[in-house]
């Protein structure tokens, strides 16, 4: 299942035409009725995800490998899910949005008409995508890696963050969540806005130590129970 599911992604991508020559990398929101919709977009992945304000509440979120294609009818996004919150319910693997940008606007057609801002642009040290590795020390021992179908990723992007624990093979969802983020001189701190497992933990501010060591990204501090953790992300690597 590993195997086929990495085959899949290649030959998907392989016809790839760079998104970024349609829609702009970066974060787009839409506030409405009480509901925050956002989309990141970084080279080859989209991810949305929605959740209510007020009160807090996590809704849902979905994303995979993604490719803008043109169609008859103007432009198309399309998106192989590695993982989609709501899968049990409703069995979706695969997206396919009529889209279009209007100056710094996106505009998807998809289960409604969202119209998304632009987010500023923000570079930060820690800006792109994550794969949990391993406890750290770094001792050499066993990484989950690129292979393995469970998952832990985390995107970080104009001074926006999520991590999504999903596991590839059977599109299973394990939680999420996200908010602002700073990561500067070696301090990164997660403003906490939307998280599935529980909604409480919103409006927390949590603070670590990061060290970037080649593609390692070294996490250390206390966990949201207060508990000490050291944890090493991986970057992950794209095609474009």
């Amino acid at each position: 299942m590993k195997i086929l599911f990495s085959l899949i992604c290649y030959a998907f991508l392989g016809g790839l035409t760079a998104i970024n020559a349609q829609i702009q990398p970066g974060v787009y929101i839409s506030d409405a009725e009480n509901v925050r919709h956002e989309v990141k977009i970084n080279d080859d992945y989209f991810i949305y995800s929605a959740y209510r304000t007020n009160p807090p509440e996590f809704i849902r979120t979905l994303g995979g490998f993604a490719q803008v294609e043109k169609t008859t009818a103007g432009e198309q996004l399309t998106v192989l899910l590695e993982f989609n919150s709501d899968y049990e319910r409703d069995s979706i693997r695969q997206l396919s949005i009529p889209t279009h940008m209007d100056g710094k606007t996106l505009h998807l057609n998809w289960f409604k008409k969202l119209k998304l801002t632009a987010s500023k642009k923000t570079e930060q040290d820690l800006n792109g995508a994550w794969l949990f590795a391993t406890r750290g020390p770094d001792e050499g021992q066993e990484r989950r890696g690129e292979a393995n179908t469970r998952k832990t990723l985390k995107h970080l992007q104009d001074g926006r963050f999520q991590w999504i624990a999903y596991d590839t093979d059977g599109l299973q969802f394990k939680g999420a969540g996200g908010g602002k983020y700073t990561s500067i001189d070696g301090i990164y701190t997660e403003n906490i806005e939307y998280f599935s497992k529980d909604n409480t933990q919103v409006g927390a501010s949590l603070e670590f130590n990061y060290e970037i060591k080649r593609d390692d990204w070294h996490h250390t501090g206390k966990n949201s129970k207060g508990a000490p953790m050291y944890e090493i992300w991986s970057r992950r690597p794209t095609d474009n």
